[in-house]
């Protein structure tokens, strides 16, 4: 357990006050809020609902944004929380982040191992659950093969834990069926990073925020889903009256409302917006060719191209020629592009928008382009940013490889040298890991669908919701062995396995998160877990002890894998060796690459005097590539393979709101957040209601050609005619079952945004 530290000396001195004024601003979000909350009294209550004995810093467990907290503890139960002033996030904290403090006390905690039997979950002890496994898992590896077994993880695990079941499955079981649920959200940012700068993760820190002079917020919606974001974005423009925010988002979302400009793309056309402003800053003389001459490279297809050549690439994208398919005026893309390159510090922010799409690599690949081309990069407030969904789908799946196609250190499986060097820091026989990459998480589902796979253990992740596709899926998993630990007995995947097992979540168990600015931060255990619940690390220990693979997994305690982890790391450009324990727990986190124990860490990446890879004399050096250049694809538009139709006429589009995080598992049942969200809706244009016989309130039925799902629709002036939303957090409302399940070539991620649908009126 960690040292306690000192509560805010002044609880309602003016940053905690500031604090809570933001909760109830972020709470005025809807009337649902208001309505649930009836006042500032309710919010008071909600927020710091009594006096705690002692304090301990810890991380949020919801989103990337990776809030610095302090959990306050009262008898062995945490009855506050609040924002730490020393994190990143200087002390604010969101809704859901507050509300933290009801997240281990949910109802219908899954205390013990559950076996199914005769179509039935029924209890059983650990070593009779465990034994199963074991022993299905190794007929079915003696009788199939390695890869008819899998893995499927999650960007919530702690990274000990994503760590070991890597190492378990691909240099145990011998298997690369590694995947997880950051491939559904941040599979093409990787994607996007590691073709430019040749590794992966975001080169700049949310302290660029403060330093930009334009914010340029593409396909994202922080003021929902990354508040503190938000939060620190409206002090940046109190702070300086020329900072200038734009907006690019189909609909107009709580950010797009109060952005200085918003750009209400079509559906699946913004590769031409980026594109046209590529266009526009190379015909009009706003490239510092400086910069691009020494640090920028050109391909297409594999080639080197040089800068004329991109130049002709880019005639095709002229505003003028590409405006109508856009939905963006050719002065509008010019005024964007203008004010982008001549601002002194611009910095883009994106997420789900970009990442969740067919061109979802290309999307990437182009906002970092247009930072190359115009020198907005390295220097304070001037960086490609993508903000990430979940608190450790940065450091516990990215960095340690646990996906199907990588391994640790940003190496990849298909690369002989790569599996040598990895083998040789695992301790396992050269030629152990196997060179074929595994099933990525859509394919990973199809083949358990055809039976390709027919063992699987799925942590800390609800598929049966998150997917595409979904009722598909979960067929799935029905047909699997499917090994499920999970939190609550009745999600949605949990009803579909075959054994069940009973985790730990958040401050129950100990291990580090890393999120979207290459900080880790660590999460000391607080409390005891509910029952016989073990955390995941526990259960791929005993998991491999019992498969006799525990010559492979020696590491069992989180220190122990952190520090093997860590050491491990030093071998390759995400070192952060110098990251123990100790450090980390005596300070609010710190970024990577971090080589020493008396490294500071990296705030910005590539650049000299900062980065410790950088040559001495280099200025800016993006050493991930072999040349040293950033490399910039010509990206040719490709349409989405969803176009409206006669029978499918409209757009869907899914997201989170303020008040939920992901499938609900957690969210929905803190009664607070679930009263104030409220049940999920349809959001629908008045023009589309109206023309279909529907009013605010109605059901409704939502078609594709994938699936169809009911629900209420709530009719928004502000919505686009042709455009409905969705959020997914609601099991009563499985908008995920029309979601189509068209995924981006290279990154393999699931085109979420774009669904073409049709919806009628149902009767009640």
């Amino acid at each position: 357990m960690s040292a306690p530290i000192e509560p805010n000396p002044t609880p309602d001195a003016p940053p905690n006050k500031y604090r809570r004024e933001f909760l109830w601003a972020m709470g005025g979000l809807s009337a649902a809020v208001a309505a649930a909350m009836a006042g500032w009294g309710g919010l008071e209550l909600m927020v710091s609902p009594g006096t705690a004995d002692e304090w301990h810093k810890s991380v949020c467990r919801f989103c990337g944004t990776g809030c610095t907290i302090r959990v306050g503890l009262r008898d062995g139960k945490v009855v506050d929380i609040r924002g730490h002033e020393a994190g990143h996030n200087k002390g604010v904290i969101c809704v859901k982040g507050s509300m933290l403090r009801a997240l281990p006390e949910i109802e219908g905690r899954l205390t013990r191992p559950m076996i199914r039997k005769g179509g039935k979950l029924v209890e059983a002890g650990w070593d009779e659950a465990l034994d199963l496994i074991a022993a299905r898992f190794k007929e079915i590896r003696d009788t199939h093969g390695p890869d008819a077994l899998a893995f499927y993880g999650s960007g919530q695990l702690f990274t000990e834990e994503s760590y070991t079941a890597n190492k378990l499955f691909k240099g145990g079981l011998r298997t690369n069926n590694v995947d997880g649920n950051p491939r559904l959200c941040m599979a093409s940012a990787a994607a996007g990073y590691v073709s430019v700068y040749g590794k992966d993760e975001p080169p700049g820190s949310y302290e660029d925020i403060d330093h930009a002079e334009v914010l340029f917020i593409f396909g994202a919606n922080p003021y929902e889903c990354h508040p503190p974001l938000w939060e620190r974005i409206q002090r940046r423009r109190a702070a300086d009256p020329r900072v200038y925010t734009i907006c690019v988002d189909p609909r107009l979302s709580p950010t797009a409302k109060r952005c200085d400009l918003h750009l209400p793309v079509i559906p699946g056309t913004d590769l031409l917006l980026l594109n046209a402003m590529a266009q526009v800053i190379v015909e009009d003389g706003l490239a510092e060719r400086a910069f691009v001459d020494r640090h920028v490279r050109f391909s297409q297809a594999g080639q080197t191209m040089d800068f004329e050549a991109f130049r002709a690439f880019l005639q095709d994208y002229a505003p003028s020629k590409v405006e109508g398919r856009l939905g963006i005026g050719a002065d509008v893309i010019r005024h964007v592009a203008h004010r982008f390159a001549r601002a002194r510090a611009s910095m883009s922010l994106w997420t789900m928008g970009v990442n969740q799409r067919t061109q979802g690599t290309a999307l990437n690949i182009m906002l970092n382009a247009i930072h190359l081309l115009t020198g907005h990069i390295g220097r304070p407030g001037a960086t490609p940013f993508s903000v990430t969904g979940q608190p450790n789908a940065c450091g516990g799946v990215r960095d340690t490889g646990a996906l199907a196609h990588a391994l640790p250190g940003g190496r990849l499986v298909a690369n002989a040298e790569h599996r040598r060097e990895v083998e040789k820091l695992w301790g396992v026989p050269e030629g152990t890991i196997s060179p074929k990459p595994g099933h990525h998480a859509v394919e990973l589902f199809r083949a358990m669908e055809d039976g390709r796979v027919k063992g699987a253990l799925v942590m800390c992740t609800n598929p049966a919701q998150s997917l595409p596709d979904c009722d598909r899926y979960a067929a799935a998993m029905e047909k699997c062995f499917t090994v499920v630990s999970e939190i609550v007995p009745d999600s949605e995947t949990a009803k579909t396995a075959s054994v069940l097992l009973p985790a730990a979540l958040w401050c129950e168990k100990q291990g580090v998160l890393g999120q979207g600015e290459r900080r880790y931060q660590l999460v000391d255990k607080l409390l005891d877990a509910p029952g016989e619940a073990k955390s995941d690390l526990w259960i791929l220990a005993e998991l491999a002890t019992r498969l006799g693979l525990g010559d492979v997994i020696k590491a069992r305690t989180p220190q122990e894998v952190w520090d093997e982890w860590r050491h491990i790391s030093a071998q390759s450009y995400y070192n952060f060796e110098g990251m123990t324990y100790d450090r980390l727990r005596a300070l609010p986190g710190l970024q990577w690459p971090c080589p020493t124990e008396v490294h500071p860490g990296t705030v910005r990446r590539y650049v000299e005097g900062d980065d410790p890879f950088v040559s001495k004399g280099a200025g800016i050096e993006f050493y991930g590539q072999k040349d040293k250049r950033a490399v910039i694809q010509l990206c040719p538009y490709v349409p989405s393979p969803e176009q409206p139709s006669a029978d499918f006429p409209l757009y869907l589009t899914t997201g989170r709101v303020l008040e939920q995080w992901h499938t609900g598992t957690m969210t929905q049942r803190i009664a607070e957040l679930s009263g104030a969200a409220g049940p999920a809706r349809f959001v629908v244009s008045e023009v589309d209601a109206s023309q279909r016989g529907v009013t605010s309130g109605d059901m409704i039925e939502l078609s594709s050609r994938f699936g169809s799902v009911r629900g209420r629709a709530v009719t928004d002036p502000s919505m686009r005619p042709g455009l409905l939303f969705a959020a997914f957090y609601d099991a009563r409302l499985l908008v995920n079952r029309v979601v189509a399940d068209h995924f981006d070539p290279v990154s393999k991620e699931p085109e979420y945004k774009v669904t073409a649908v049709q919806f009628r009126k149902a009767g009640d």
